[in-house]
């Protein structure tokens, strides 16, 4: 079971919103969909589980073409959009009944029952939906995406709303999820891409930018040279910028500076002139979410 992205194109009457793109992603690994607002995420995950058409090139699922099968495509695909459209009517149990009833699920009553108690909806099974805090909501959403047991799970945003104790929970139902599934999942957070993913796929302005293992895009080459200074007081950034160094303040009296360059020598002449008390300096690894700006930033 896999996921194959061909040159897909996707264009709105000026506006080409996917530009050729190519990539797969295979079953029990969990890929990463990367990229800034606007970038094409949502769209790819709105072709690839059939709910809108593509332009040119192709989505294999498992071998079948999405866009000659999409309702052979629904029913082996989990799907949970964006926006998490529910009916804020229904009661919670109740809409899952519902959802098991579309995918006319023989044991649908314990198909309900493993969901409410996999995505921890048990105290709230009973209220309606429109009741329910956003990461409640988000919890039912990932249940209906799972209930009818698919085969590819496609997430866009699944970790929305959720404040710490629950992004652990979730984070723990799609990791073990995605252990006989194929799981594209899109956010914003790049702790969660750490946390989650074996591969990471970045898409920029329509484009793959990247295409690899989390492990190896960190290991990318920077254009800058980071280190972390922390001195005893606060300082005057300006003096530091005005030598060409950029720097960012990270707390009361630490910050990040980097350059084309090794910044050290400049750093201790700088403090070294103006007396400025060194505590510490070390060099900063470099992280996803840096590897993230410099493909989407041109940094």
């Amino acid at each position: 079971m896999s996921i194959k992205v061909d040159q897909l194109t996707k264009v709105y009457g000026a506006q080409k919103a996917l530009d050729s793109i190519t990539f797969e992603a295979s079953k029990g690994k969990i890929t990463g969909f990367l990229g800034p607002n606007g970038a094409g995420k949502s769209t790819t995950m709105k072709i690839a589980t059939g709910y809108i058409g593509l332009t040119s090139g192709s989505v294999l699922v498992d071998g079948i073409d999405v866009s000659a099968e999409p309702l052979q495509i629904k029913r082996i695909t989990g799907y949970l959009p964006e926006h998490n459209p529910l009916y804020l009517e229904m009661y919670v149990k109740e809409y899952l009944s519902f959802v098991a009833s579309a995918y006319k699920l023989d044991n649908k009553g314990s198909r309900v029952a493993n969901m409410i108690e996999m995505c921890g909806l048990g105290r709230e099974q009973h209220k309606k939906i429109g009741a329910l805090s956003k990461g409640y909501r988000q919890r039912v959403g990932l249940a209906q995406a799972l209930i009818h047991d698919p085969q590819v799970l496609i997430l866009d945003e699944p970790t929305s709303g959720l404040d710490p104790n629950q992004l652990v929970e979730i984070r723990k139902v799609i990791k073990e999820a995605s252990q006989d599934k194929t799981v594209i999942l899109s956010t914003h957070i790049m702790q969660e891409v750490e946390a989650l993913c074996d591969k990471v796929v970045i898409i920029n302005k329509g484009v793959i930018v990247a295409d690899d293992e989390v492990k190896n895009l960190k290991s990318m080459k920077s254009e800058a040279i980071t280190y972390k200074v922390e001195f005893e007081a606060k300082v005057d950034t300006t003096l530091f910028e005005k030598e060409g160094l950029s720097i960012s303040v990270q707390g009361e009296t630490s910050y990040q500076i980097s350059a084309s360059i090794d910044p050290r020598k400049i750093i201790m002449k700088v403090a070294g002139e103006h007396e400025l008390p060194l505590i510490n300096i070390s060099k900063e690894e470099q992280s996803l979410e840096g590897v993230f700006q410099q493909l989407t930033q041109g940094r």
